[in-house]
């Protein structure tokens, strides 16, 4: 049954009781917000007594200060398929970060390519300290949205990690896909700001490890091929409590373990960006509604202008025009604001923005 013909129908029926004055349709839900048409309110069973011969699945999400009915389309409902395309990718991202973490801790298969038929399984022990680590700060990251967005009802995915065949890193991250709009400004907040404080609570201890347990390798002017990053004043902080004293004539070079707490730093920063759908999109249009249009503009121009240094904003600004979209989209409910608890919470994870921001990410090969 077409979506339209379906909503035309919950409008007749409701019409004498509820006026529907906004309508959200996805693939698998339609939203319909409204007022009562009387004083005399009607309870949730007598809304469901009404609608319930209409097809679909219907729920009275909330009455007051607006009735919002979410109806679940018809043939949407039925057992729960095993996610193979999520296991899948995620099995391809374990393979590609524990070949990256081989590289990383010093295995050349590159000069040795017969290393992965010979000694496969050194090749995975070696990559073992990066790749769990990245896939353990990416993993609470985006199980930190999952839960969320299912503690507050909102319908969202399984994480789809993105594999990458890279030396560096071995994947793009991971997405969640949204499949129902949010009701309020608190669910966007908390679901927001749920995957980067997640992913922190594993990221900091990580680097705290890392950087107390360096390499030393002998500083000489013959050395090529290092990669040298940017440091973010997290990052600067944690090193100048925890990193032991160089030697004379070494240089520390960071672990697998620290390296991917680097890495999980840039992600929430580049999560927290105030860009559409990304998490800092979210957490900004909760806190300060559609002056998150105004700020995003000038964001973006700072990073045409980092650009000039680092490519990779350029890249960043053209995926938040064209894919992310810059502005964020209302919520159901918008005219109910955050109370200081979530709004605390919202300047936190501005805090980690500004504590995790690296304006030159990759300095040089």
């Amino acid at each position: 049954m077409l979506t339209n013909a379906l909503i035309k129908q919950y409008i007749e029926v409701l019409k004498d009781a509820i006026e529907i004055d906004v309508i959200y349709g996805g693939k698998e839900d339609i939203l319909l917000r409204g007022n009562f048409t009387s004083p005399v309110e009607m309870s949730n069973p007598d809304i469901l007594n009404r609608i319930k011969h209409l097809p679909g699945k219907s729920e009275v999400i909330m009455t007051e200060p607006k009735v919002v009915i979410r109806v679940q389309m018809p043939g949407k409902t039925g057992l729960r398929k095993i996610p193979w395309v999520n296991i899948g990718m995620f099995v391809i991202t374990l393979l590609f970060t524990l070949i990256a973490g081989a590289a990383h801790a010093g295995i050349d298969y590159f000069s040795n390519p017969e290393l992965f038929w010979k000694a496969p399984l050194t090749i995975l022990g070696a990559g073992m300290p990066f790749s769990f680590s990245l896939l353990g700060i990416l993993l609470f990251h985006e199980f930190g949205h999952y839960i969320a967005s299912r503690l507050h009802g909102v319908k969202v995915t399984l994480p789809y990690f993105i594999p990458f065949p890279s030396p560096l890193l071995g994947t793009m991250g991971a997405v969640i896909r949204l499949k129902s709009p949010f009701i309020t400004r608190k669910q966007l907040l908390d679901v927001g700001a749920a995957g980067p404080l997640a992913g922190m609570v594993i990221a900091i201890p990580l680097v705290i490890w890392g950087l107390a347990h360096p390499n030393f390798v002998p500083d000489t002017p013959a050395m090529v091929g290092l990669l040298y990053l940017g440091d973010s004043l997290l990052f600067i902080i944690i090193s100048g409590i925890v990193q032991p004293p160089i030697p004379d004539g070494l240089i520390a070079v960071l672990n697998p373990v620290a390296f991917a707490g680097w890495v999980g730093f840039l992600v929430t920063m580049l999560n927290l960006l105030p860009i559409g759908q990304l998490d800092g999109g979210h957490i900004l249009y909760a806190m300060f509604g559609k002056a998150q249009h105004k700020i995003v503009y000038a964001i973006m121009a700072g990073m045409i202008i980092l650009s000039f240094w680092w490519f990779g904003w350029l890249i960043w600004v053209i995926l938040g025009f064209f894919l992310v979209k810059p502005k964020h989209p209302p919520t159901v409910l918008d005219d109910i604001p955050l109370d200081k608890k979530r709004l605390t919470i919202g300047y936190l994870c501005i805090i980690i923005f500004i504590l995790c921001f690296v304006p030159i990410p990759f300095m040089g090969l």
